[in-house]
């Protein structure tokens, strides 16, 4: 607090460490740094052996750490040694969770014949992967829109890239697939451009028309039923009730003989 002329109020102090180890090459790469206020302050370098100032504030902090050589070999045993050991201990205990890989459903969509298709797929574990269109296996960059990868409900990822189609012919759809790779998988996915795999929810104006015609008449036909019973309704509540003395009298005109 001193450091940044701060007399008082709540300020929070950060310290993370631990190891990265890639199992493929070998190598493991330890990391130990400060942060304040959710800022980087100071942070531990183990090829020089020298503590890196983040803040100007933290030059003091530097030069005084820097200057502990028993400190400095104390972290860098534990970044080299101790961490890499766990690590690899938690792994092995894991390994069935840690290392589970879990293959994606790929679906090719489009909103409208114009619009760029999509290359979309969901429920892939973990999230390294990589999901790209190519043209006679080559991939590209131009014309396609990655998107970023996201998280499902259940754990799981989902990702797409769009294709622009607009200066593409028919005839060389087939030149076109999308290819999903998963990190631990040597398998990939593959997907043709087909048309008759593509998804959409789109309705062709012919249908439309039709679908909003067949609406309309039996709107019609609701609106005529509900007028016609308005009416007959309302008819039957105006007409008058005939009482007992009418209908004495009219029986009588009819059997003159009673």
């Amino acid at each position: 607090m001193q450091r940044f002329n701060q007399s008082g109020g709540v300020h929070i102090l950060q310290k993370m460490d631990g190891c990265e180890w890639d199992d493929e090459t070998g190598e493991v790469v330890g990391f130990h740094q400060y942060g304040y206020d959710g800022e980087d302050f100071i942070s531990f370098d183990l090829k020089t052996e020298t503590w890196i100032a983040l803040k100007p504030q933290a030059v003091i902090t530097k030069m005084k750490w820097d200057a502990d050589k028993a400190r400095m070999k104390f972290y860098q045993n534990y970044l080299t040694v101790i961490y890499p050991e766990w690590l690899k201990k938690y792994l092995a205990s894991g390994r069935s969770f840690l290392l589970r890989t879990e293959l994606p459903s790929v679906s090719l969509l489009q909103k409208t014949p114009s619009s760029p298709v999509s290359c979309h797929a969901t429920g892939f574990y973990p999230h390294r992967a990589s999901l790209v269109w190519r043209k006679d296996e080559e991939e590209l960059h131009e014309e396609v829109d990655h998107g970023e990868i996201l998280p499902n409900h259940d754990g799981t990822f989902q990702m797409s890239v769009d294709l622009d189609l607009s200066s593409v012919t028919p005839e060389d759809w087939t030149r076109y697939d999308c290819v999903f790779q998963l990190s631990g998988v040597k398998e990939d996915i593959i997907t043709k451009l087909e048309k008759d795999r593509i998804r959409t929810n789109w309705v062709k104006p012919s249908d439309m028309t039709v679908l909003v015609t067949a609406a309309v008449v039996v709107l019609a036909v609701i609106l005529i039923g509900a007028a016609g019973f308005i009416v007959y309704k309302k008819k039957k509540a105006i007409r008058p009730p005939s009482s007992p003395d009418n209908s004495a009298e009219l029986s009588a005109q009819l059997n003159p003989e009673t």
